[in-house]
This record gives structure tokens, sequence and C-alpha cells, in this order.
């Protein structure tokens, strides 16, 4: 999806076992739109990618709807990593 609206529409028309989004979107912040994806489908796994997660690690709890956070850049070891992580905890 290339905007969190179409997204939203996405995720009514299609199943998705996971969510990977990015916390700067045009329309809508990642955090918010993660809180309302799991509003509507609360054991999908969100996977927030952000440049300023050393302003996140601050905070003592991940974003509302957030189950992981990932700093940029990584490396495609550590997105799998991650992915594999966040559908263990679903």
């Amino acid at each position: 999806a290339l905007s969190a609206a179409e997204a939203l529409v996405l995720c009514e028309k299609e199943t998705f076992d996971l969510v990977i989004l990015d916390y700067l979107m045009p329309e809508m912040k990642g955090d918010k739109l993660a809180v309302a994806l799991k509003a509507r489908y609360p054991n999908m796994p969100i996977i927030m990618i952000t440049a300023d997660a050393d302003k996140l690690d601050s905070l003592d709890e991940l974003p509302p709807g957030v189950d992981l956070v990932m700093g940029k850049p990584f490396q495609f070891a550590e997105l799998r990593n991650g992915v594999n992580r966040a559908l263990a905890r679903s």
C-alpha cells in the first residue's frame, strides 16, 4: 500500500499474516495506523520500521498496536528475524 488509507482498504479485502509499516507515511503516521489495524484485527502482528528508533527506544514500552519496532537501516537477516519473532508472538 502507498498510504495508510490504502492499507486499511487492503486489510478489509484480504487476510494478512503480518503488516510491516513505516512510521512516516502519507496521511497518517505508522503508530496511528497500527492502532487502527489492531482495533480491527487484534491478533495481526505489526512491525513498525523507523529512522527514529533511538527516540522510541527511550520509551518504556512499544507504541500502542505495534508488536516490534525496527530501526533503519537494517540487514535482511534482521528483518527476517523480526518477522519470525512477531509471528511467533501472535
